[in-house]
């Protein structure tokens, strides 16, 4: 029995972040489909992303102040500097052009669209020494081959739509859809959702530099959630006159505004940065593939959303390429792991030497040597 508990936390603590970011991932598929309910009820985006930030910011901020007192280090104005500009990429333009987007095409298409920031952040990240890749090495090619494959499951289920799936049943949930039709809006949806995955790869790039000067996840998502509702406030009453898109009723606005703010600018990012801290963040963003699996599934069976012959061989072609990418970052972290522990053993044995030759040298000096 001991031996079962002792290998279940084994289990638990090597697989630790794989768990957070599936969470997160299930966390994030409900939100499309809530944000879409609100939007489509007359909730402005800009309004949203302002709201939910300052619920995020409340709600983690007790948890942040007292939980890292002792670990949280000193903010000066440059790391302010620094967080204000993480906030205004991960915040102030990726989500207002995110959720934006969301208004002129669909959450099927959002979704897969955002897989895209996996494949950009491997770049950035091999570009700027973040990421090992060593292609005479399986684990290398692995990480590049996981990365392309991913990559092509994306753009077949965007490109590609193929036959329809036949419906099983009656949809249990109907959404009422207002979004835009015409080539126009969706031809400016795209683009927007675009800009906003390059905004978010060089986000989570900034995140790993950010970590290691501002070691403290609760805080640093504390800190976001309040610059960012700050800056978001500060466009959404330059584009948004009209005092009425601030009033919100006790319905589906609401409860977007509740979940968005808790479960995913407060708990979803902490996730996300203590992943990054630990996995870094190509590991963080290869995990986007399972929030689009899952919507076009919640899609089809919940909300009878049509379901094309594409999106399921897309499916297969991104869950093939995650696993690549993810035994290969694993083979990464067990070399990081010996790396370290023959960095200790190697230290140890230093230190032990630089002992035995301290006493060596008092022992003399006691006895009157030279």
């Amino acid at each position: 029995m001991a031996s079962t508990a002792s290998s279940n936390g084994g289990f638990c603590t090597r697989f630790k972040p794989h768990i957070l970011m599936v969470l997160a991932q299930i966390g994030y598929t409900f939100l499309y489909f809530i944000t879409e309910a609100s939007f489509n009820h007359g909730m402005n985006p800009n309004v949203y992303i302002t709201y939910r930030h300052i619920v995020s910011g409340v709600v983690m901020f007790p948890f942040a102040y007292f939980l890292e007192r002792k670990q949280r280090p000193k903010l000066t104005i440059a790391l302010f500097v620094e967080i204000f500009i993480l906030s205004l990429l991960g915040v102030g333009l990726a989500l207002n052009m995110y959720f934006v987007s969301m208004r002129y095409t669909s959450p099927t298409f959002v979704s897969s669209m955002v897989n895209t920031i996996a494949s950009l952040t491997f770049i950035i990240a091999v570009v700027l020494r973040l990421e090992v890749l060593d292609i005479r090495n399986p684990r290398g090619i692995a990480k590049v081959l996981g990365t392309l494959v991913s990559l092509a499951g994306v753009t077949t289920m965007t490109l590609y739509r193929g036959p329809i799936m036949k419906q099983l049943w009656h949809p249990l949930i109907h959404i009422q859809g207002t979004t835009g039709n015409n080539h126009e809006s969706w031809l400016k949806g795209s683009i927007l959702t675009v800009a906003s995955c390059i905004t978010w790869s060089i986000w989570y790039i900034m995140q790993a530099f950010t970590l290691k000067r501002y070691p403290a996840q609760l805080s640093l998502t504390t800190w976001m959630s309040f610059v960012g509702a700050a800056q978001s406030a500060v466009f959404t009453a330059t584009v948004q006159h009209k005092r009425a898109a601030w009033t919100i009723g006790f319905d589906i606005d609401f409860w977007s505004i509740v979940y968005g703010g808790i479960v995913v600018s407060g708990l979803i990012i902490f996730f996300q940065l203590w992943c990054t801290e630990e996995k870094g963040p190509v590991f963080v963003t290869m995990f986007n593939p399972l929030s689009t699996i899952l919507v076009a599934i919640l899609a089809y069976f919940v909300l009878g959303e049509k379901l094309y012959l594409g999106s399921i061989l897309g499916a297969v072609i991104v869950i093939i390429g995650l696993y690549l990418l993810l035994w290969g970052k694993e083979e990464d972290q067990q070399v990081h792991s010996k790396e370290e522990e023959q960095s200790r053993v190697a230290y140890d044995e230093q230190k032990e030497l630089t002992i035995q030759v301290v006493t060596s040298t008092e022992s003399k000096v006691s006895a009157g040597g030279p």
